[in-house]
């Protein structure tokens, strides 16, 4: 990071469920030790059921998903039909392997599609692409690969999935000093998007010493 950049020093989320994924993020933006906003939206839509998590620099990954957005755009006018998660997150992919060097940017792509269903695909940082059943990522996803590794089960229910990625930020936000402030959750299914939002004063509480 570049001195005073806004950072996205973060926590992100995603898993799929029976039948979507549901995504989830804090909500803390930070400048050094300060915090530049305690509410910001870090859930990004790019089309009508898929959208990216972003983590590292604020300015990189909000312009890497303006660049997505158009083409998907695009995509979706010239050739009459929706774009799949995997076309976004190979656009993804592809902008930030090109410029890795100058980029800061981890981003997880999650959405539905009428052909491969609900999927989820981690770009982390130097641009490789992964699919996985759930990514996380972000400075506090550190503390919480044990704990997400013994909790994540396939096939889980809506319910089952909110609670697991509710309790894994809960838990990342608790540890990481850069993370913190709300959660903000998405669940994505063949009927679109439904916006979910656990208050600061409502968050899971585990031990705390």
């Amino acid at each position: 990071m570049k001195k005073g950049e806004v950072n996205l020093g973060t926590s992100i989320m995603a898993c799929t469920y029976t039948d979507g994924v549901i995504i989830g993020a804090d909500s803390r933006t930070t400048t050094g030790a300060y915090i530049a906003n305690r509410v910001t939206d870090k859930l990004t839509k790019v089309h009508d059921r898929i959208y990216c998590c972003r983590s590292g620099s604020a300015a990189d990954t909000q312009a890497v998903a303006d660049i997505v957005h158009y083409h998907l755009q695009m995509y979706s006018v010239q050739e009459d039909q929706t774009p799949s998660v995997r076309t976004a997150s190979a656009l993804f992919q592809e902008l930030c392997y090109q410029n890795k060097d100058a980029l800061t940017a981890g981003i997880i792509v999650a959405g539905y599609d009428d052909k491969e269903g609900p999927s989820v695909y981690n770009v982390p940082l130097g641009g490789s692409l992964h699919k996985a059943p759930f990514a996380i990522g972000g400075s506090g996803s550190t503390y919480i690969y044990g704990y997400c590794d013994a909790q994540y089960r396939d096939n889980m229910t809506r319910d089952e999935a909110i609670n697991f990625v509710k309790n894994s930020l809960a838990l990342a936000m608790s540890r990481d000093g850069s993370s913190g402030g709300v959660i903000r959750l998405a669940v994505i299914n063949k009927d679109g998007v439904e916006r979910l939002f656990v208050p600061g004063d409502q968050l899971p509480v585990h031990w705390e010493g």
